[in-house]
């Protein structure tokens, strides 16, 4: 047997590179010269021009994937901005336009090739920006830790890791160390963040510990808020473990969020999570509103939502707005008399909702999710939107239970979850035999392996669209029309 080949670099390892290509995904690409050629070095969230130190995760024999350390030296196009950088954005210092283009050039590079889809600048019809480029967010969930990152101190070349109470968002590239949130981040909510530092000085005055990751004890765990941008309303969760909550003074802490963001606070949770995984979300455990209302109204297109804490919404309602009007001008093209509009996974039905009031033709979701279902319907009722029917159907199944829809299914929307589709359900949906599919993907790669099945059955690409959901990180969502030939 011979020698396996020397790697060459170690897992671990710190190396400084630089940054001259991008990937798709946020993937800054350097090139390491060798005796046998480049070598490529994949570095996440950074961009071409950036002199980065980057820790070895893991090393093939042509390439390496790195999580990024520190940046030593700018890219010529970043700006300074008015904000505190955090690690969940990236590329808040490009200019917007830089961000667009990037995103545009490696999506595009996808479907080029992971779908074949040599014709993709044929068909692509632009980005569509988000209206807003700043504090864009609804929700954001900050962690406690026992474990804090000073990001000043590491700029000073000081020692940055130390032991004490800290609250905000998890240094990049760790799951314990957490950089304290000290003023606006330009993402979420300019008065929640600029006096978030406030309550984390209540929080360690009360002499409960904030969570220590490795060792997994301590009491303060997150601290999660909700806004409506149409009511212009805060719903809070404060997520603490069980140890000695009875000595804890939970009003205390209502009184200082009230004092803190006045009329603004609409409700307040207090969810209890003894689980020793780093999720808000408990296996076991209670959530009870200590305050005021669980649930905040927001509206999309002239729809009102009730939308509670933990419910899956848009996490950028105005360039959600934007998404779901592309969706029904692409899902609204040339159809035939009875002809029906199918949402699959439609989850609680807004796409569907939408369909409704935009067409003539009968709209029909499905979704395999009973619970689902049925808040489909009572949105649907509460907004008065007629002529649309809502099954709780597996997508294989549906045609055998419902066979008065066979061959009248004109479109089919999907819009999955980032996995993407499994390969046997997309099979399921091939087989309605829908004359157009609108593919609504929040993860382009799924979506371009996708469309390679798709063209294979006889679906043709013949409208894309990409919408900047995240301005400022890597993330893209795409808007496809395939027609069957």
């Amino acid at each position: 047997m011979g020698s396996r080949p020397k790697r060459q670099f170690r897992r671990g390892e710190i190396i400084e590179v630089s940054i001259s290509e991008i990937a798709f995904g946020g993937k800054g690409i350097a090139k390491v010269p060798t005796e046998k050629g480049d070598f490529t070095v994949f570095v996440q969230n950074t961009y071409p021009g950036q002199q980065v130190l980057a820790r070895v995760v893991k090393c093939k024999s042509r390439y390496a994937e790195c999580k990024l350390e520190k940046v030593l030296t700018n890219a010529p196009e970043e700006q300074s901005i008015p904000y505190q950088p955090i690690p969940g954005a990236p590329y808040a210092r490009l200019p917007i336009e830089v961000q667009h283009k990037m995103k545009t050039d490696t999506a595009l590079d996808l479907y080029r090739r992971i779908g074949g889809i040599t014709e993709i600048d044929d068909v692509f019809e632009g980005l569509i920006a988000s209206p807003l480029t700043w504090h864009y967010r609804n929700k954001m969930e900050y962690s406690f830790s026992s474990i804090g990152f000073d990001l000043k101190a590491e700029a000073k070349g000081e020692e940055a890791e130390y032991d004490g109470f800290a609250l905000g968002f998890k240094h990049r590239g760790t799951w314990w160390m957490v950089e304290n949130l000290d003023d606006d981040s330009g993402l979420f909510d300019q008065e929640v963040e600029s006096k978030l530092h406030h309550l984390r000085a209540w929080c360690e005055a009360t002499g409960f510990p904030a969570w220590h990751p490795p060792k997994r004890h301590g009491f303060f765990r997150f601290f999660v808020v909700r806004k409506s941008y149409v009511a212009d309303k805060l719903l809070f969760n404060l997520v603490t473990t069980s140890d000695e909550l009875d000595q804890f003074d939970l009003d205390g802490f209502v009184a200082k969020v009230n004092e803190l963001w006045g009329e603004r606070v609409h409700g307040i949770l207090h969810t209890i999570n003894d689980d020793t995984g780093e999720r808000v979300e408990a296996r076991s455990g209670s959530s009870t509103v200590v305050y005021g209302a669980e649930k905040l109204s927001e509206e999309i297109n002239g729809l009102n939502f009730s939308i509670s804490m933990s419910s899956f919404f848009q996490t950028n309602p105005k360039s959600a707005e934007k998404l779901y009007a592309e969706v029904v001008s692409f899902a609204s093209g040339k159809v035939d008399e009875g002809d029906v509009i199918m949402d699959l996974f439609c989850g609680t039905g807004t796409i569907a909702q939408l369909l409704a009031q935009e067409n003539t033709l009968p709209v029909v979701g499905v979704d395999i999710v009973e619970s689902a279902i049925e808040d489909a319907r009572e949105n649907a009722l509460v907004n008065g939107v007629d002529d649309i029917t809502f099954y709780a159907a597996d997508a294989g199944k549906f045609l055998r239970e419902y066979p008065e829809y066979q061959g009248r299914i004109g479109t089919v929307v999907l819009d999955p979850p980032r996995a993407g589709i499994a390969p046997k359900t997309l099979q399921k949906v091939i087989l309605l035999d829908a004359k157009r599919i609108v593919y609504v993907s929040c993860n382009p790669a799924t979506q371009a392996r996708d469309a390679a099945i798709l063209k294979e059955a006889g679906y043709v690409l013949s409208r894309f669209k990409l919408v900047d959901q995240f301005p400022h990180t890597s993330h893209v969502e795409a808007i496809a029309q395939f027609d069957k030939v």
